[in-house]
């Protein structure tokens, strides 16, 4: 004869296996969509130009032997930088004027202040925001991350030009820059930009 809480087991049971298995599909279908997030937020950028500022500007080269300067017009590019984490960071000159179309090298100093390897990555930021696209750089220390020796002290060449397309209205850039550390990431060293 069977007893009623041995039917309520079975019951109980049952929902406890519908339950599990209800929690490993959503489960997995988290993991699913946390792992297309990347690709996604990666082709989101993409098409809308959304953090795209560390990419190297393929024709900016091409652009700087066939453009001509603007000699009747003067424009002053200021220069900045920030740092987070074991870094001091700085341009060896604050402003230089130049003229749209002239191809120009500014030097940032980087030092490690710790006694242990460290990599980084510098984000450019734009003022007005609008001279970004007209700030065509050839050479930057942005374009990928950067290590450095326990106390090294280097100098990162950024070679630019302005496009003289940029708006009248516009006098002057500021370009600055914000080296974050990155943590537990081994970069190989390489010299240069």
């Amino acid at each position: 004869m069977s007893h009623p809480s041995d039917s309520s087991n079975a019951v109980g049971r049952r929902l406890n296996v519908q339950m599990l298995g209800k929690l490993v599909v959503i489960a997995a279908l988290m993991f699913g969509f946390g792992y297309a997030l990347v690709p996604i937020y990666k082709k989101i950028c993409e098409i809308t130009g959304i953090n795209e500022l560390t990419r190297r500007d393929k024709g900016a080269e091409e652009f700087a032997r066939n453009t001509q300067v603007d000699r009747s017009r003067t424009i002053t590019v200021e220069f900045d930088a920030n740092s987070r984490g074991a870094w001091l960071f700085k341009p060896e000159v604050n402003a230089l004027q130049v003229h749209p179309g002239e191809l120009v090298t500014v030097v940032y100093d980087l030092v490690n202040t710790r006694p242990v390897p460290t990599a980084g990555q510098a984000i450019p930021s734009y003022a007005p925001q609008q001279s970004m696209p007209y700030f065509r750089k050839i050479e930057c220390f942005c374009f990928k991350q950067q290590a450095l020796d326990p106390n090294e002290i280097r100098k990162f060449p950024v070679v630019f030009v302005v496009d003289p397309q940029l708006p009248r209205d516009v006098n002057t850039i500021t370009l600055s820059y914000t080296f974050f550390e990155v943590g537990g990431v081994a970069v190989p060293r390489v010299s240069g930009g």
